[in-house]
């Protein structure tokens, strides 16, 4: 097993944690963009206390341990790598807990690039202790707003794992998609499990807007998040995400590796 002095180690060589590549300018863009409810950075959550700038640097701090000096304005922003531990071995615990209950599972990245082998390794492991790994929706089509206009996408599985593509840039099951940050994926993926009688998930893990828009209808919803995602950790805060690990999510792929192992070694749940 993979110790937690080893993970902490690599966390800070990999720039997991620590002083990461998203720049403290990024960080407090996002936050007065949230505290202005952007939808871009809402990502489908609708927060139910009032945040200003202030609030949500005061809660990154918190929650991520980004310095919080309002006066530092530039340079790299910080994730302590002792948060990441902590919220990896509370993630850790709600997938153990769905494989002891077989819930039903779905898992949804923005970041497929990324972070597709995370999620696959986690669906995998669940599916072998009897967790149902849902589906639903697929080669469905999605109309999102970016920054060059309404796109549509389509829906789509790889390993288990809901992503979305532009129409034909890659084969169906092909390992890339598109980055986005949208809730109208996980809302569609949830509408069609619902309209085809179900099963609905019992747990939703992901990112970005498939955390913020599956816990913001109610499910439970577990994912990771950057400095610059302050959406999960509010919606951590007030109750509507039960677990957020604060970490780079735009690594080398390679990198999760080791939190794979750690995260289902954690749970029981290696093969």
């Amino acid at each position: 097993m993979l110790s937690t002095g080893a993970l902490r180690a690599h966390l800070l060589a990999a720039r997991l944690a620590g002083p990461v590549a998203t720049s403290r300018e990024k960080s407090l863009r996002s936050y007065r963009l949230f505290a202005a409810r952007d939808p871009r950075i809402l990502l489908g959550l609708d927060p139910e206390w009032r945040w200003g700038p202030g609030d949500l640097l005061r809660l990154m701090a918190d929650k991520c341990g980004v310095s919080a000096d309002p006066g530092y304005t530039s340079g790299a922003d910080v994730i302590d790598p002792e948060r990441t531990l902590t919220a990896l071995d509370a993630f850790a615990e709600r997938l153990a807990e769905a494989a002891r209950r077989r819930l039903p599972v779905l898992f949804g990245t923005g970041h497929p690039h990324r972070l597709l082998g995370f999620y696959a390794a986690l669906a995998d492991a669940l599916s072998a202790a009897g967790c149902p790994v849902l589906t639903p929706a697929q080669g469905n089509s999605v109309d999102i707003t970016t920054r060059f206009g309404l796109r549509t996408y389509n829906l789509d599985y790889v390993q288990g794992v809901a992503l979305v593509r532009e129409p034909g840039a890659r084969p169906t099951g092909s390992e890339t998609g598109a980055h986005t940050h949208s809730p109208l994926p996980v809302r569609a993926v949830l509408d069609a499990a619902a309209e085809a009688g179900g099963p609905l998930p019992g747990l939703v893990v992901g990112d970005h807007g498939w955390v913020c828009g599956a816990g913001q209808l109610g499910f439970e919803a577990i994912g990771l998040a950057d400095t610059n995602d302050p959406a999960l950790f509010v919606g951590e805060a007030e109750g509507r995400v039960s677990v957020v690990v604060p970490l780079d999510d735009a690594v080398r792929s390679d990198y999760y590796r080791p939190l794979t192992r750690y995260v289902l070694n954690r749970a029981c749940l290696s093969q």
